[in-house]
This record gives C-alpha cells, structure tokens and sequence, in this order.
C-alpha cells in the first residue's frame, strides 16, 4: 500500500505539472490584450507598455512560466493587478465557499441513491424497481442550469419558501442558502449513482460468497450491507473523485444563477477582466482539487480491494 501511495502522489504531482503549463499556455493564448481591457479605451501605449512590464508580459513564455512556478514553490500565486492583494489570499477567501457547496451536494445525492440503488438491486424488475429507473434517466438528462432556473423561480420566486441569491450568514442561514444549489448540482448524481449502484449490485449478488452467506440463513439487508456493498461501491467511489472535475464546472454556473460567492464567479469575472493573475490561481487551485479527489478515489478502492494497487 505504501508504494501505491508513492506511485499515486508522483503522478498527482506530475499531471498538475502538465495541467498548469497547458493552462499556462492556453490562458496567453486568448485573444485581447490585457492591458487595453485593464485600463480602457483612453489608455496610451506608454500605459499599456507599462502595465505588461508589471505583468511580466514583456518577457518570453519561457521565462513568464518560469517564473511562475517559481514562485509557486514559494507559495506565491502573483498578485491580483486591480487591488494588488495577494492571489492565494483572493481564491483561498472564495473556495470555502465552492468546497461546502460540492460536499452538499454530493452528500445529499448518495445518501438518496446509494439505497435506492441497492434497494433496486435487491427487487429487481419490481414496479419500485422500473420507477427508480424512469426517474434516474430523468434527472441526469436535465442540465443543472435548467435545474437551477427553475427551482429558483418554483421555491425562491414563486412559493417564497428558500432564498434567491447569496450565500447567507450563520451556519443554519448558510444551510438553508446552500438548498437549492446543492439541488441543482447533485439531482442529475442520484440518478447516475443509483444506476451505478444497481448494476455493480446485481453482479455482486450473483457470485459465489455471497450465495453461500444466503445459505448460512443470513438476512438479505445484512449481506447487502456486509458483503455486497462495499464491493459495489467500489465503482462509485472511482466516478465521484473523476466527476470533481464536472461538479466544479457546473458550480460556475450555478453560482451565477445563485449570485453566490465562491471560485466559479471569481473565475468568470477574471476571465472577462483578463486578470491573468486571478485565472493562473484560481485554475491552479481547481486543478489541484480535481487531481487530490481522483488520487483519494483511487487510495480509497486500493484499500477496499487490493487487486487495483496491482493496476499501476
């Protein structure tokens, strides 16, 4: 276990590696100067030369992503060119925000669908079963946006039940904010796990061990919980640490809809103001989330079955 950890950590840090220098490249690749979007149509060159210098976006790509990732192992994320505070202090204020709206969200969807998956699994073609089914398709069909939309103006606008916009004060005032956000994101999850679930199950319940823990008089609740689930599982625990990646992609719209504080808005309003400094940091901190979750994913289900540390 100890080397497949060693293993997972040095590709972790080798795919931010590539990540960042792709982003790297990608972000100075857009079209648009900075400095003339910085500063306004009545800037002079001598303002805008000015302003690349501080930048640094007066010297080659060579030496700007050097200098980058210098400054990275020092724990230096550049500063953010309209107030000059310091990046990691900018994102680090905004991602709590996207982290507990992510870990509802997830939260709240496999608690629903992991049983509903497994009761599925266990009544097999049964009215309940083909139900679950129809809504299941129903749901990961529905774009989160269109979820968004429409809860807010049902239970914000309409019923006056939840709050519209913003991220509240308080825990119980933040718990209720985060309801239909955390709706919009995981509703289209319970579906896909609880399919996920049904099918790992019905294989999982047809093998050997688990027949022979049938014919020791077992319950059926005690075998599902005991033996069953936890190899069946196993594919759900891969699908959420790779989906990270889509939940912090729908959590940049949905905190626009929302108007909720948080890494998706700081990321929109970057880009649009070219705030290159705020787009490296914001897309270095994500990136480092999506590659944490899928190593986690991966560390869980080498713990649960030995036979993937052998994969790598």
């Amino acid at each position: 276990m100890l080397l497949y950890l060693i293993k997972r950590v040095v590709l972790a840090i080798a795919i931010v590696v590539v990540a960042v220098t792709l982003l790297f490249l990608m972000i100075r690749a857009l079209p648009g100067d900075p400095a003339a979007v910085l500063l306004g149509p009545r800037a002079t060159p001598e303002m805008k030369a000015q302003l690349h210098e501080q930048m640094g976006l007066d010297k080659p790509f060579v030496v700007q992503l050097a200098a980058f990732f210098g400054g990275l192992l020092n724990g230096d994320l550049g500063f953010d060119v309209f107030s000059r505070r310091p990046v990691a202090d900018i994102v680090f204020e905004q991602l709590p925000y996207t982290i507990e709206l992510i870990l509802v969200s997830i939260l709240w969807a496999v608690s629903v669908a992991v049983p509903l998956g497994c009761y599925s699994a266990m009544r097999r073609n049964s009215v309940i079963d083909q139900v679950v089914g129809v809504v299941a398709v129903a749901t990961m069909a529905i774009p989160s946006f269109v979820v968004a939309v429409y809860a807010l103006l049902i239970f914000a606008v309409m019923l006056g039940w939840l709050p519209a916009i913003g991220a509240g004060n308080g825990l119980w005032d933040r718990l209720i904010h985060l309801i239909l956000p955390s709706l919009a994101i995981g509703i289209s999850w319970v579906g896909y796990v609880s399919r996920l679930v049904r099918a790992s199950m019905l294989e999982i319940l047809g093998e050997t061990h688990i027949r022979m823990a049938r014919s020791f008089g077992i319950s059926e609740w005690r075998i599902v919980a005991r033996y069953a689930l936890p190899l069946a599982i196993l594919p759900t625990v891969t699908i959420l640490g790779v989906g990270i990646a889509w939940l912090l992609s729908s959590a940049v719209f949905i905190e626009v809809v929302f108007a909720r504080p948080g890494i998706g808005a700081l990321i929109v309003n970057a880009v649009n103001t070219r705030n290159y400094p705020i787009v490296m940091g914001t897309v270095l901190v994500t990136t480092f989330l999506i590659v944490a979750a899928t190593t986690i994913s991966d560390l869980i289900n080498g713990a649960l079955d030995p036979r993937t540390r052998e994969k790598l």
